[in-house]
C-alpha cells in the first residue's frame, strides 16, 4: 500500500480486506483495483450529493493508471442516484441494472460503491445479482458505513413491510475506510454513524463505552465544526482512528465466525429489531443511527424489565446514545420536528417486527444485554409480545391482582435529593469521592451535564456504572413546567447578595443569566423559605465560599419541607462544613467560610419517597414488602411515612435502623386516619391519597401547599384522577380531603388516569390501579424515568402485577382544563399606531368580534383627571406628567386586565421607554400588539381637523417619523386599514370584513380547524395565483379572478415595489378584493420566479412582514437557509407555512428518490408542502401520482405536488389539494402549463371525476325566477358540469321521481312547498325543526349510491345573521321580531344563535302570535308582546311584514315605542326589514 500508516483488517479468508488510513481516494484506491482486480470495465456508483465533488479526481486517476493500456482496454463508467434511504428500492435498483446493460457491461465487471449505507447496501444487491453477481468493492464515505454497514457482505433494498428484507450475502472484495471523507461530512450524518459506534462497544467492549463517555464532549465539539473547515477534527483524529479500527474489527471478527448469521452475528443486531420498526414507519425523515438510538434504548430497557440488565446500566447507555447528540425516545422533540410529530402505533411495530429476520416463525427475537459490554446470550433472544408492547407503549395496562402470602424485598434507586447534594458538595468539594448508589435518572443526568459544562468537576463511571468517582474543581434553564415554578425568592436573595441575574424569559421564572461574581458577597442574606426549600439548600452549600461568612435568616414564616434542609446541613458536615443553627432567633443559620473536603466514599439512600410505593402496594394488597435501606435513621422526612400513615393505617410495621418492613391488613382493611399533617414529607402525600381512597373512612391531609407548584399541581391532578376511580375529594388551602370507599368501593375508571409527566402521580395510581376492579390504563408511563426508571419492572417481577402496553393517550381531565383555559383565558391584545389612524374604532370591532370588554386608555386617563387630556397637558404637569400617568395607567391595566381585554392605547405611548418596554414583553410573553395603520396623507388630514387633543409641538409627519420604528418594535401584527373614513369614537361605521379576516387569522383558534384542513376534506380545491404588479390598480380584476377558488395568492416578486409600505398596503387591498385567505408568496428566481437569490435579509424580512400582516398561508422555499426557515417556523403564530421547493430545470425525477430530501425538509417546516417538478413526458405525471400516494399514505400533512410545462397538466388536474391555477382576466398565467380552475373542472369532469348534477327550483308560480340564469351561468363560469332548472308544482307527488335520480343535486324549495316537502326527507337539520319549514334540499353523498338520504334545511336564517352582523349588531341583548309567519320563526331561530335573549314577538293576532312563540323552548326566551307591555329595549328589531302588505295600527305602535327608547351606553341598535313580495 502506498500509505505507509494504513492499517488492515482481516475478514473471512482476506487478510487486508480492510484498509484503513488517510488519503487513501482516490490515488491508492485507483491503482490498487487497477493491480488486484483488473476488468475492462470498471463502475462508479455514487449519490448526487458526492459525484461532482468525488468522481472528477477518480476519473483522472484511471486516466493516468490506464495510460498504458491499448485503447478500449479498461473504461471507467459512473452513475449517480439521488442520496437518502428512499433510494434502497426495488425502483432504483432496476435503474441501475438497466443503464448498466445498457452499457454493456459484462461478468468481468467490477463495481465500486462510493457512498454511504444506502449506496453500499443497494449497490452490493446490484452486484449480487447483476450477471448472477460480479466483483464489488465498497468505499464508505460515512461514519455509520465505515463502522457497520460497509462490513459483512449483507446487501439489501427496503419494502414497504420494513428494511433490508429483500437481499443476498455478497462479500466486497476489499473495503476501503478513507478517514478524510470524515472531513466533510455533515454533523447529522456523523453523529448517526456514531450510533453503530456505541452499539458495538455496548455489546462486546465495556472499557470502548468508558472511553466513548469520556470522549463524548471533545467529539461532539469537532463533529459541529463546519464541515471541510481545516481544524474540523483536530484533536481528535486519533481516537476517531481507533475508535473506526475498533468497531470495524469487531465486525470483521464476528463476520468471520458467522458469516451468514446463523446466530452470532445477530449480536450486531443490538438496537435494530426495535430500532429497523421505527424506521419502516419514520423514514426516510429519521436517520439509520437514529433509530437504531432508540432501538437500543428500548431493547436495554427491555433486558431490564425481563430482569437480565441493572437500571444503572440502561442509564449509562442512554445517557451516553444522548451525549453524542442521537434520540433516546420517540418523544424527543428533534424527532417529533423532523417527523412532523408522525405515530408509531406499537401495534404497527410489533407488525414490522414479525418480519424480523433473526425471527423463527413467530417468536421474535431481540438481542438482550446483561452489563455493559456483555449480551444476554451470544445470539438473540426469544421475547414476548406483552413485554416488548409493555416497553414500546406510551402508557401502561396494569390487571389487577397480587399473589396471596408474598414477601417481596424491594430496594428502590438512590435518593433524587441526596444524589444532587452530594454532586454539588463533592464538586465544590476538593479531593476524590466514590459515589455508591447515585440515582439514574433524568434530573441527576441533568446536573451531570451542568458540572460538565461549567467545569465544575472531572467525573468517571467505575465497577460497571454502580460507582461514580467525582474530583472536586471548586445559563440555567427548564423544561415547560420548570419554566412555571416561582423561583424569584432564590433570585432576589441573591441579587441582595451581590450576584448579578437576568430573567430570560416570564419575570419570577427560569431560564436566568447569572453573571460571574467570585462568590456570594457573604453577611445577612434573607430568603423567603414559603415556596421551597431548595432554594434554602441552595444558598446553604454556596455559603462557605462566600467573601465573608454567610448568616442566612428565613423569613416569611415556619420554613416549607423543614426535613430538606436538615438532610443539607447533615450531608454538609459529612463533607466537613458544619453549621450552626443560631441559638436567639428560630429559622437562622450560621455557615463558615471553609472549603468542603470530599470524603473516600459517600453511599446514597435509597429514595424514601419511592420507598413509599412498595410499601403501600404491600399494605393495599395485604402482602409483606421490605426496603432495606431505608430506616429510621434516615435523612430523609419520608422515612417515617410507614410509621406515621401505614401504622395509622392498620399494618404491621417493623422499622430497624436501616430497614423498614410493613405487611397490609387483608384486602379491603385499610382504614383512613383522619387528619395526617404531611408537612414533613409532602412527596409521600400522593401515596398516602390512594391508600386513603382505597380505605374506610375519611382522611384529611394538610400541610402540602408546596405540591401545587411541583411537576404539576399535585393536590388538582390526585383530586381529578381519584374521581374516575369512584372517590371524591375536596381540595383543601393546603391539602385535601378524601372520602374513602374502601377496595370494594372502587370504580373502573373508563377512561386513562392521565399523570401530567409526574412521576409521583404514575407510581401512586400504579399501586390503587392493583386493587381496582378491573384493568387500568396508566398514561405517560416513561415519566417515572424522573426517579425511578425501573418502578413497571419491580412492579411486574417483584410484586407479579400483570402489566401490558397501551397506545391510550386521550387527553386527560388536566389536559382537557388546560385547552379550556387557553380557549377563554387569551392574553389581552393591545392597541396602538398614530392618533386618527383608527385605533379606538378597531378596538371597538376587535372588542365586538371577542365578546371582550374594549379599555381606551385616553378616556380611562380624562376619567381618572376628570378632565380632558387637552386640559391635563395645558396643567402645571404638561406633557411630562401626561406620559407619567400614561405610563402608570398602562401598568395598571396589563396587571389587572392580562386577559381578554382589548386595549386601545393612545397615539404617543411609544415616546416613553418604559411602555415601550412593556409593550415588547407583551408580546414576547405570547400577547398580541396590533399596530393600526392607515395612508399617512389620510390621518393628517384628520387630525389637522380635530380639537379634541392637544397640538402636536412639532410638524405632524416629523412626529410620525419619530415614532414609526418605535411603532413597529412594539407590535406584533399590523393592520392597515384600506378604508378612507376615519371615525369619531362616538359615530358608527360597519366594521368591514377584511378586519374580521385579520383577526381570525391573529388569535387563529382551534375551532373551527385551520382553513387547509379544511380543504383536505374537499375533493378539489383551489388558489389562484395573481401575476398583477399593483392589486390597488385591479381591483375589479381580482374580484373576478377569484370565482370558483378557495384563496388567493399574492406574488410578491411580480410586485412593481417590494417595499415594506407598499406590500403593506397590497394585502390590505387584497384582503377586501378577494374576500378569500391569502397566500404570501415570494417566488426567487431558481425556483422560477423573479425575485433575485442571495438577498436572504431581504427575503426574511418580506417573510416576517407577511407574518405581521396575519397572512394565512406564507409560502417559504426550502432553498432557504436554516436559520432562516427556523425564523419563520418560530413565529409564524396561526399563519399556516407552505413549504416549497420548485425544479423549473426538470433535473429531479419522480421516480426515484430524487424528491424526497427535499420532501423531508419540507416536512420538518411546513404546514403544507408544495413540491414543483417539471414533464419532460406525459409519463412523469404518473410518477409524481405514485409518489403523492406513498407520501400521503406515509403522512397527514397536506400536499401539493404538480408538474409545471404543457406536459404537466394533467398533473394540474390530478392534483386536487389547493392547486394553484390562472384566470383568463389576469395579465399571463404564474408558470408554464398553469390552468384556470374552469378547465381543470372541465377535464376532471371528462375524466368522470365530477359527475353532472342537475339542480332545481320547486314550487309555483316560479316561472319568473331568475335562479336558473344565475346558477347556469356560475356554472359555466367555474367550469362545473352542472345544470340547473325550474320544476313547477304544487304538489309534492310531482317530486318523488326526481328525488330519486342519481344525477339529483339538490333543490330550492319556494311556496307552497316548504311544509309539505318535509315528509320526503330523512333528515332535518336544527334549523328546519325549529323553524318548521324547508327551503333547502342535499342529497348526502354515501358509498351506497341506491340510496342517497336527503337532508331538509332552512337557510333564511343564515342571511339574516348575515346582514346584521355586517352592521354591527350586538351579539347578546335583547331582540324583536315583527310578524308571527314563517319568515318570523327564521328571524327567532337567527336571534337566538346570534345569543340574544329575550325576544319578544309582535303580530296584528295576539293570539296567533302568543302560540307561535310558545312553540319554541324555553331557553329561546320568546315572549308575545303588545303596545302596553314592552319590557325590554331591543337592540335588534327584525320586521317580516310583506312589501305589499300595510302595518298594522297596534303593530305600528309598539314598534314605535320600542325606537323611541334609548340605550345605557353608545352603541346603536339595528333594524332588519325582510320586506319580501
Amino acid at each position: 500500500m502506498a500509505a505507509s500508516e494504513a492499517q488492515t483488517i482481516s475478514i473471512l479468508s482476506n487478510k487486508a480486506g480492510i484498509v484503513v488510513d488517510h488519503g487513501l481516494w482516490p490515488a491508492v484506491i485507483a491503482s490498487d483495483l487497477v493491480c488486484d482486480l483488473p476488468s475492462s470495465t470498471y463502475v462508479v456508483i455514487t449519490d448526487t450529493n458526492l459525484n461532482e465533488r468525488y468522481i472528477p479526481s477518480i476519473q483522472r486517476c484511471f486516466e493516468s493508471e490506464s495510460e498504458h493500456v491499448p485503447q478500449g482496454g479498461r473504461r471507467l463508467l459512473t452513475y449517480a442516484i439521488p442520496p437518502g434511504e428512499a433510494s434502497k428500492s426495488r425502483e432504483t435498483k432496476g435503474e441501475i441494472e438497466d443503464w448498466m446493460l445498457s452499457q454493456q457491461c459484462t461478468r468481468d465487471t467490477v463495481i465500486v460503491a462510493l457512498g454511504g449505507g444506502v449506496i453500499g447496501d443497494m449497490v452490493g444487491y446490484v452486484a449480487a445479482t447483476f450477471m448472477r453477481g460480479v466483483r464489488f468493492v465498497q468505499v464508505p464515505t460515512t461514519l455509520l458505513a465505515m463502522v457497520d454497514s460497509s462490513i459483512g457482505g449483507k446487501t439489501a433494498i427496503d419494502t414497504p413491510m420494513g428494511k433490508n428484507l429483500v437481499g443476498a450475502f455478497w462479500q466486497p472484495r476489499r473495503i476501503y475506510v478513507d478517514l478524510d471523507f470524515l472531513e466533510t461530512l455533515p454533523s447529522r450524518e456523523f453523529i448517526n454513524g456514531m450510533a453503530e459506534v456505541i452499539k458495538t462497544a455496548a455489546i462486546k467492549d465495556e472499557g470502548e463505552f468508558a472511553a466513548l463517555e469520556q470522549a463524548a464532549a471533545a467529539i461532539v465539539e469537532c463533529i459541529h465544526r463546519p464541515p471541510g473547515s481545516l481544524d474540523r477534527l483536530t484533536g481528535i483524529g486519533s481516537s476517531l482512528k481507533r475508535i473506526i479500527v475498533g468497531s470495524a474489527r469487531v465486525k470483521a471478527d464476528v463476520v468471520s465466525r458467522d458469516e451468514r448469521e446463523g446466530g452470532l452475528r445477530n449480536l450486531l443486531n443490538f438496537g435494530h429489531s426495535i430500532g429497523h420498526a421505527i424506521e419502516a414507519f419514520l423514514a426516510p425523515q429519521l436517520l439509520h443511527g437514529e433509530c437504531v438510538a432508540i432501538g437500543m434504548v428500548k431493547e436495554a430497557e427491555l433486558s431490564r424489565f425481563l430482569g437480565l440488565l441493572r437500571p444503572q446500566a440502561v442509564a449509562r447507555l442512554t445517557k451516553c446514545i444522548a451525549a453524542y447528540g442521537l434520540p433516546v425516545s420517540l418523544q424527543d422533540e428533534r424527532v417529533v420536528g423532523l417527523t412532523a410529530g408522525k405515530k408509531c402505533p406499537v401495534d404497527k411495530l410489533l407488525e414490522k417486527m414479525a418480519v424480523d429476520k433473526k425471527n423463527d416463525g413467530g417468536q421474535k427475537k431481540v438481542v438482550l444485554l446483561s452489563a455493559i459490554g456483555t449480551t444476554h446470550e451470544d445470539r438473540a433472544s426469544a421475547v414476548s409480545d406483552a413485554s416488548i408492547r409493555t416497553i414500546l407503549s406510551p402508557s401502561v395496562r396494569i390487571e389487577p391482582g397480587v399473589a396471596q402470602d408474598l414477601k417481596v424485598v424491594v430496594t428502590p434507586p438512590g435518593s433524587k435529593s441526596i444524589s444532587n447534594r452530594a454532586l454539588v458538595l463533592a464538586a465544590l468539594g476538593t479531593g476524590r469521592c466514590r459515589i455508591k448508589n447515585l440515582l439514574h435518572s433524568d434530573d441527576v443526568e441533568y446536573m451531570l451535564s451542568a458540572m460538565g459544562q461549567l467545569g465544575g468537576a472531572s467525573y468517571s463511571w467505575h465497577d460497571a456504572g454502580e460507582v461514580l468517582e467525582v474530583e472536586g474543581r471548586g445559563v440555567l434553564t427548564g423544561n415547560a413546567r420548570m419554566k412555571m415554578r416561582p423561583i424569584g425568592p432564590l433570585v432576589d436573595a441573591l441579587r441582595a447578595n451581590g450576584i448579578s441575574i437576568d430573567y430570560l424569559e416570564q419575570e419570577k421564572s427560569l431560564p436566568l443569566r447569572v453573571g460571574a461574581a467570585g462568590g456570594l458577597a457573604g453577611g445577612l442574606i434573607e430568603l423567603s423559605a414559603t415556596v421551597s426549600s431548595q432554594y434554602v439548600s441552595s444558598i446553604l452549600m454556596a455559603a462557605p465560599y462566600a467573601k465573608e461568612a454567610v448568616t442566612l435568616r428565613l423569613v416569611g414564616g415556619k420554613p416549607i419541607s423543614q426535613p430538606y434542609i436538615d438532610m443539607t446541613l447533615s450531608m454538609m458536615a459529612s463533607f466537613g462544613i458544619t453549621v450552626m443553627p443560631s441559638t436567639s432567633e428560630p429559622y437562622m443559620y450560621h455557615i463558615p467560610r471553609g472549603r468542603y473536603e470530599n470524603p473516600a466514599e459517600y453511599t446514597i439512600e435509597s429514595d424514601a419517597s419511592s420507598a413509599t410505593y412498595p410499601l403501600a402496594l404491600a399494605a393495599v394488597t395485604g402482602t409483606t414488602c421490605t426496603v432495606p435501606n431505608i430506616g429510621s435513621r434516615s435523612l430523609q422526612g419520608d422515612a417515617k411515612f410507614a410509621t406515621e400513615v401505614l401504622r395509622r393505617m392498620g399494618c404491621s410495621v417493623e422499622q430497624r435502623e436501616h430497614s423498614t418492613t410493613v405487611t397490609g391488613p387483608r384486602v379491603g382493611g385499610l382504614l383512613g386516619i383522619g387528619c395526617i399533617d404531611m408537612e414533613t414529607m409532602t412527596d409521600a402525600f400522593l401515596t398516602a391519597s390512594v391508600l386513603a381512597a382505597a380505605a374506610s373512612g375519611k382522611t384529611s391531609i394538610t400541610g402540602i401547599a408546596n405540591q401545587r407548584v411541583k411537576e404539576c399541581d399535585r393536590i388538582g391532578a390526585m383530586r381529578r384522577q381519584l374521581a374516575h376511580f369512584g372517590v371524591e375529594c375536596t381540595e383543601l388551602d393546603d391539602g385535601i380531603e378524601i372520602r374513602g370507599v374502601s377496595v370494594d368501593g372502587l370504580r373502573t375508571p373508563e377512561t386513562s388516569i392521565h399523570c401530567y409527566d409526574d412521576h409521583r402521580v404514575a407510581m401512586s395510581f400504579s399501586v390503587l390501579s392493583a386493587v381496582a376492579p378491573g384493568s387500568v390504563i396508566i398514561e405517560q408511563r416513561e415519566c417515572v424515568g424522573k426517579t425511578w426508571p425501573g418502578w413497571w419492572d419491580v412492579l411486574g417481577q417483584s410484586f407479579q402485577v400483570a402489566l401490558d402496553g397501551s397506545d391510550a393517550t386521550s387527553m386527560a381531565d388536566a389536559a382537557q382544563e388546560e385547552a379550556a383555559k387557553d380557549k377563554t383565558e387569551d392574553k389581552s391584545i393591545l392597541v396602538i399606531g398614530m392618533r386618527g389612524a383608527g385605533k379606538t374604532t378597531a378596538g371597538r370591532w376587535m372588542a365586538m368580534l371577542l365578546g371582550w370588554p374594549l379599555v381606551d386608555m385616553d378616556q380611562e386617563l380624562e376619567r381618572r383627571a376628570n378632565m380632558a387630556i387637552s386640559e391635563m397637558v395645558a396643567s402645571g404637569a404638561g406633557w411630562e406628567g401626561f406620559r407619567k400617568a400614561e405610563l402608570g395607567l398602562l401598568k395598571h391595566i396589563m396587571a389587572t386586565k392580562p386577559l381578554e381585554h382589548v386595549v386601545s392605547c393612545g397615539g404617543g405611548i411609544v415616546e416613553t421607554a418604559e411602555c415601550r418596554e412593556l409593550l415588547q414583553a407583551h408580546c414576547r410573553k405570547g400577547g398580541r400588539v396590533v399596530l393600526v395603520q392607515r395612508k399617512t396623507e389620510h390621518v393628517i388630514k384628520y387630525l389637522s381637523q380635530d380639537e379634541s387633543r392637544p397640538a402636536y409641538g412639532s410638524d405632524i409627519e416629523e412626529v410620525y417619523t419619530r415614532r414609526r420604528p418605535w411603532y413597529q418594535e412594539c407590535s406584533n401584527y399590523v393592520y392597515y386599514s384600506p378604508h378612507g373614513t376615519v371615525v369619531s369614537a362616538g359615530d358608527h361605521l360597519d366594521m368591514p370584513d377584511d378586519f374580521k379576516l385579520f383577526v381570525s387569522v391573529m388569535r387563529g383558534k382551534s375551532s373551527p380547524p385551520p382553513h387547509d384542513e379544511a380543504l383536505m376534506q374537499q375533493e378539489h380545491s383551489f388558489f389562484v395565483s395573481l401575476t398583477l404588479p399593483n392589486v390597488a390598480k385591479a381591483l375589479d380584476t381580482v374580484s373576478r379572478a377569484v370565482v370558483g377558488s378557495d384563496a388567493v395568492e399574492l406574488r410578491v416578486d411580480l410586485l412593481e415595489d417590494h417595499s415594506a409600505d407598499a406590500l403593506t398596503e397590497q394585502v390590505a387591498m387584497l384582503r377586501v378584493a378577494a374576500q378569500k385567505p391569502i397566500i404570501l408568496t415570494l417566488r426567487s428566481k431558481s425556483q422560477g420566479g423573479t425575485f433575485p437569490d442571495g438577498r436572504e435579509q431581504e427575503r426574511l424580512a418580506i417573510y416576517r412582514l407577511g407574518l405581521r400582516l396575519a397572512v394565512d398561508y406564507l409560502d417559504v422555499e426550502m432553498t432557504a437557509p436554516d436559520e432562516t426557515l427556523q425564523a419563520v417556523a418560530s413565529s409564524c403564530g396561526n399563519t399556516r407555512i407552505i413549504a416549497s421547493h420548485h425544479d423549473p430545470a426538470g433535473s429531479l425525477s419522480w421516480r426515484n428518490a430524487a424528491w424526497m430530501p427535499f420532501y423531508s425538509r419540507a416536512l420538518q417546516y411546513g404546514h403544507i408542502i408544495k413540491l414543483v417538478g417539471t414533464a419532460k413526458s406525459v409519463h412523469d405525471n404518473f410518477d409524481l401520482e405514485a409518489f403523492r400516494r406513498r407520501q400521503q399514505a406515509a403522512h397527514k400533512t397536506g400536499l401539493i405536488a404538480i408538474n409545471m410545462g404543457p406536459l404537466g397538466r394533467l398533473s394540474r388536474v390530478l392534483n386536487g389539494f389547493l392547486t394553484p391555477v390562472s384566470h383568463p382576466s389576469l395579465p399571463f398565467a404564474a408558470a408554464p402549463g398553469q390552468m384556470s380552475a374552469a378547465e381543470i373542472r372541465q377535464a376532471l369532469a371528462l375524466l368522470g371525476e365530477i359527475e353532472p348534477l342537475c339542480f332545481y327550483l320547486f314550487g309555483k308560480p316560479i316561472s319568473q325566477s331568475r335562479s336558473p340564469v344565475l346558477h347556469n351561468h356560475l356554472f359555466q363560469l367555474v367550469g362545473l358540469p352542472h345544470h340547473y332548472r325550474l320544476l313547477e308544482t304544487d304538489s309534492t307527488a310531482d317530486l318523488a321521481q326526481v328525488l330519486q335520480r342519481h344525477d339529483f343535486g339538490g333543490a330550492s324549495v319556494t311556496i307552497p312547498l316548504k311544509r309539505d316537502i318535509m315528509s320526503f326527507v330523512h333528515e332535518l337539520t336544527p334549523a328546519a325543526r325549529v323553524i318548521g319549514a324547508v327551503n333547502t334540499l342535499v342529497p348526502r353523498r354515501t358509498a351506497n349510491e341506491a340510496r342517497r338520504p336527503i337532508i331538509g334545511d332552512n337557510t333564511d336564517w343564515k342571511g339574516m345573521i348575515h346582514a346584521l352582523q355586517r352592521h354591527g349588531a350586538a351579539a347578546q341583548g335583547s331582540a324583536m321580531v315583527i310578524g308571527a309567519g314563517g319568515t318570523a320563526r327564521a328571524a327567532i331561530y337567527a336571534l337566538h344563535s346570534m345569543g340574544m335573549a329575550p325576544i319578544a314577538v309582535v303580530g296584528r293576532d295576539v293570539v296567533k302570535t302568543q302560540a307561535m312563540a310558545a312553540t319554541f323552548p324555553p331557553n329561546y326566551r320568546v315572549e308575545a308582546a303588545d303596545s302596553s307591555d314592552l319590557p325590554l329595549k331591543p337592540r335588534v328589531i327584525v320586521s317580516t311584514i310583506p312589501a305589499d302588505l300595510p302595518i298594522d295600527e297596534s303593530v305600528a305602535r309598539v314598534l314605535a315605542t320600542a325606537l323611541a327608547r334609548d340605550y345605557d351606553d353608545d352603541k346603536k341598535g339595528v333594524l332588519l326589514d325582510m320586506a319580501y313580495k
